[in-house]
């Protein structure tokens, strides 16, 4: 298992684990490798001193994390990723034809979340449908507590 700290275009910073090297660029020319934080794929290797897990047989689920040194900034994401949470309808994969039912008067004006590709929340943006696009850990999209 090979530990790779990573930075994305926009300057965040987070670690990825990978099978090996080459898995990590086969992942990175596929497109795979996104920040946690705003889902960017233009992934950079930072430099570090190499960190191996050799005692792995099998490799390890992956999950989203990402570094944030001032711990107060982290308190303050994960408290307003909870706010938006508690407040808006989850419409799942039906986010942009919602979105789009709500902003012409079809429906009833309230604030949601969902998925939306890439392509379909430019297409928001582009008819004036303001968005933004909002990575929410998996531990928060259960029941909150």
């Amino acid at each position: 298992m090979k530990v790779l700290n990573l930075q994305c275009s926009h300057t965040h910073s987070f670690e990825g684990w990978f099978a090996s090297e080459d898995e990590f660029q086969s992942q990175l020319a596929r497109g795979l490798v996104e920040c946690p934080l705003c889902s960017d794929n233009q992934v950079t290797k930072m430099l570090s001193a190499p960190r191996l897990n050799l005692g792995a047989v099998e490799p390890a689920a992956k999950q989203d994390v990402v570094s944030m040194p001032d711990a107060s900034l982290q308190a303050a994401w994960m408290k307003m990723v909870r706010h938006v949470m508690a407040n808006t309808d989850d419409v799942g994969e039906r986010f942009a034809e919602e979105a789009r039912r709500i902003h012409y008067g079809e429906t009833e004006e309230r604030s949601i979340r969902g998925q939306a590709s890439r392509e379909e929340t430019e297409a928001l943006i582009e008819e004036g449908i303001g968005v933004l696009p909002l990575p929410i850990p998996d531990a928060l999209k259960g029941p909150l507590q």
